[in-house]
């Protein structure tokens, strides 16, 4: 389970990361990964914790609140142990925009898209298409 700490609460930081952010995705979920940007002087939420955080957008269209809590809750399940690979700081969204038959293993699949590709990229503004 992630803790509080690591989770995006604010719709702003949603907004920034869903627009700015690079995107990846799988059969039936977009990740969008804002980077860290010490300089820039953004507004972001960070205090002393500055650890990467999640947040999650299950759209209605994948079922019903018993189908989305439990696919919520294999992503965060998931997601535990990869988001402290990602760098400081970062934040990361995940949408599910169908019903995925294993959300956990497609999740899985798609840190690894993210971290082979952070590792790789020079400018911030590039998007992440694998």
């Amino acid at each position: 389970m992630l803790p509080n700490s690591a989770r995006i609460k604010s719709s702003s930081d949603f907004a920034r990361v869903t627009k700015s952010g690079r995107r990846t995705t799988t059969d039936s979920l977009i990740a969008y990964l804002l980077l860290n940007q010490s300089n820039s002087g953004s507004n972001l939420n960070h205090k002393k914790d500055d650890s990467p955080k999640l947040g999650l957008i299950i759209s209605k269209s994948v079922g019903n609140s018993v189908v989305r809590h439990r696919i919520a809750r294999q992503i965060r399940h998931a997601s535990f142990n990869y988001l402290s690979l990602l760098p400081t700081g970062s934040l990361l969204v995940i949408r599910a925009m169908k019903r995925s038959n294993d959300a956990f293993t497609e999740t899985k699949a798609l840190f690894e898209k993210l971290i082979g590709a952070t590792k790789n990229l020079k400018d911030p503004k590039d998007q992440v298409r694998v």
